[in-house]
């Protein structure tokens, strides 16, 4: 049984702009790469929704769930060094009663 193909990104987003340039029609360039044409006009229309992400100046979501991760994690550890503090101040004073 043969193997499933991967594209990354890059070679996708080539490969559409390919198509999006018109010079040949989308069979040909689907025969080229060896791609069904309907894979390449579902590459096409998801590209052509998310192209307002180019110029658009929010954060996307990767930093935004990074940014939560870190702040996350600060906090935890300051909680970790409390409680640390906490509990040997009780060691300390457990041991003098």
């Amino acid at each position: 049984m043969e193997k499933r193909r991967n594209f990354t990104p890059e070679e996708k987003a080539k490969i559409v702009i390919e198509v999006l340039r018109e010079e040949r029609t989308l069979n040909e360039i689907a025969a080229e790469y060896e791609i069904h044409p309907n894979q390449l006009s579902r590459w096409k229309a998801e590209f052509i929704s998310n192209a307002g992400r180019v110029f658009s100046k929010e954060t996307d979501e990767v930093e935004k769930v990074k940014q939560s991760y870190e702040k996350e994690k600060d906090e935890l550890l300051k909680q970790i060094g409390q409680l640390s503090y906490e509990v040997a101040w009780l060691k300390k004073k457990s041991g003098r009663l």
